[in-house]
């Protein structure tokens, strides 16, 4: 059985085979502003739905990027050294340094202790922005997790991105049970009319491909530049099939919900 809290915006506590695993952390409270570079920046509108002191044990972070801080705010890095395993990109880890690995798209790690299930960690191709905005945006990465024991497919988090063919590759190349969408439709008033997450829109198409026995939105509450809240997502999944509107599972924050 996996476990998975939603704590709010991009970061999930999800548990499985006695494993602990944190994506994204981001601890600060609501109020403050950052700036993510080249003219962009967002407030915080929500603080976390648990504290990072009251977490307990973490065994590995799943850091999908490091240099945005609604992906990982100073709280967050404060938590990252207690954390057993930072997995993130190559250029995350260069820069984290400490027993950070790095993984480019398609590579794989590996979790294994003597007293659990061992998980493989496959990172998946992401691109945070329009085209040819890679050396603006940084690198950033998705995961696949796998493990002994599983029916229906892996378990994916997409990452900060936008749908591109990168993306479109994790369907073609793997079997997703559980899919964790990273939302939002961000945009930023320097850049007009460019996105840098997915929508819901590019959700349903994504998932119509995909066929996740369960979809989980996170990353489209809590700061102000999400576009996109759960109420243009619900308007969007109401024109989608029946079939991929009853796969949607909206996760209340702080409360651990059984997935599978």
């Amino acid at each position: 059985m996996t476990r998975i809290t939603h704590i709010g915006g991009p970061t999930a506590l999800i548990e499985v085979g006695g494993w602990r695993l944190l994506t994204d952390p981001t601890f600060d409270p609501a109020g403050g502003s950052y700036r993510f570079g080249w003219g962009t920046g967002s407030r915080k509108l929500a603080g976390p739905a648990i504290a990072a002191d009251d977490l307990g044990q973490i065994d590995a972070v799943l850091l999908s990027h490091d240099h945005h801080d609604d992906n990982l705010d100073p709280a967050g890095r404060a938590l990252l050294p207690r954390a057993g395993t930072v997995v993130t990109t190559v250029a995350a880890a260069k820069r984290l340094g400490g027993d950070a690995r790095g993984l480019a798209p398609w590579t794989t790690t590996r979790l294994a202790a003597s007293d659990r299930t061992p998980i493989e960690i496959t990172a998946t191709p992401c691109r945070h922005g329009p085209p040819l905005s890679r050396p603006i945006v940084g690198d950033v990465i998705g995961f696949a997790l796998a493990w002994e024991g599983q029916e229906h497919g892996v378990l994916w988090i997409s990452g900060d991105t936008v749908l591109y063919d990168g993306v479109r590759e994790v369907p073609q190349r793997l079997q997703v049970d559980v899919a964790l969408v990273h939302l939002g439709g961000v945009r930023f008033p320097i850049s007009g009319p460019l996105r840098y997450t997915m929508t819901a829109a590019e959700m349903v198409e994504l998932c119509g491909q995909m066929h996740p026995r369960t979809i989980v939105p996170i990353h489209y509450e809590g700061w102000k530049h999400f576009r996109e809240g759960r109420a243009e997502i619900e308007r969007e999944l109401a024109g989608a099939p029946a079939d991929l509107r009853e796969r949607v599972r909206w996760l209340e924050p702080g409360v651990p919900a059984e997935l599978g």
